[in-house]
């Protein structure tokens, strides 16, 4: 009887050492990530990042802190500070201070660095990512081609960066690619975030003619439902999150879900790599898309809606390209 309780008790710390060696090896896997924002993070740019290093925390894969608001001026001393801190994993956004954040990673190794940033990776631990949303862009352009009465559509943007101007280049595409016959109104606003001025400059370009508005920055949406003609949304669903009911055709999504997941799970497995990330925040990898046509289901014509999805499948099998062009884009009335 001795023999089977002292076997029994054995079999049971056994166990228990295995359930423990399990836990701690399940706790290991969850690593340290640090988000580094210039904006509050309720500014939309910064919030896509935000929102899916959020959802990695609730999958239990990381371990998330973050810090907002943070000036160019002071953004490499938070930078070393949070690699001083043991995180694994610093994202962020490197523009305007590109050299200074490849030097914090030179001076961390061990630590790795997926950064918003327009020049190349780095080393063997800065990766960097765009914003590339040209593709549901264009599609939306083909749309707001099909639906001005004017032929005059109006776009207001934040600066007049890469990363903005490949978005105005891709929509004005889409949109003479069903009606030669547009023209466009470009104004920035040289902000990323003033509703109020982007409102002004969208009322100037309403009196000017246009009767639809690509709103990439905040306030737009508010001058088109003043002035009861559409708009179409940039990088998240303006239609449901900046009162567009009934104003918002629909917007090109940026999703960083897949970005950022694929470098948790690479840090983890020890395989991270210094590369762009571009490919990660375009259609074909899940890192942009278009978003529902709500209230707008039935008011936009069914033949450009078959177009507009034709496309859409030839863009995600590698059949069609939409044209980078980072260039400036210029009004053409």
């Amino acid at each position: 009887m001795f023999r089977k309780i002292f076997a029994a008790v054995c079999s049971l710390l056994a166990a228990v050492i295995i359930v423990g060696a399990m836990g701690g090896q399940a706790l290991a896997e969850k690593i340290k990530v640090a988000g580094i924002y210039t904006q509050p993070i309720q500014q939309k740019w910064d919030a896509r990042l935000h929102l899916a290093l959020v959802a990695a925390e609730e999958a239990g894969e990381i371990e998330y802190v973050f810090s907002e608001k943070v000036a160019n001026t002071d953004y490499v001393r938070v930078l070393r500070e949070y690699a001083d801190s043991g995180v694994a994993l610093i994202v962020g956004e490197a523009f305007g201070i590109s050299r200074e954040a490849r030097a914090v990673a030179d001076d961390y190794p061990e630590v790795y660095f997926l950064m918003g940033d327009p020049f190349k990776p780095h080393g063997e631990n800065f990766a960097v990512f765009d914003n590339y949303i040209h593709e549901p862009c264009y599609l939306m352009g083909m749309i707001a081609g099909t639906m001005t009465k004017t032929n005059n559509i109006g776009m207001v943007g934040g600066y007049p960066i890469g990363e903005v101007n490949r978005l105005f280049h891709a929509f004005m595409a889409g949109a003479r690619s069903v009606n030669p016959d547009v023209q466009f109104k470009v104004n920035f606003i040289g902000s990323w975030y003033d509703p109020p001025k982007a409102k002004e400059a969208a009322f100037a370009q309403i009196e000017a003619g246009v009767d639809v508005l690509y709103a990439e920055r905040a306030g737009v949406v508010d001058a088109a439902r003043e002035k009861n003609i559409i708009a179409f949304g940039n990088v998240n669903d303006m239609n449901k999150e900046e009162n567009g009911t009934d104003v918002v055709v629909t917007s090109a999504l940026w999703h960083m879900e897949a970005a950022i997941n694929n470098a948790i799970a690479e840090v983890k497995a020890g395989e991270f790599k210094a590369v762009d990330y571009k490919e990660w925040t375009m259609m074909a990898k899940g890192g942009a898309s278009l978003a529902p046509y709500y209230e707008f289901e039935d008011k936009i014509p069914a033949d450009i809606k078959a177009k507009v999805e034709t496309l859409k499948g030839e863009i995600l099998a590698g059949k069609f390209v939409v044209e980078i062009n980072d260039e400036e884009p210029k009004s053409t009335y």
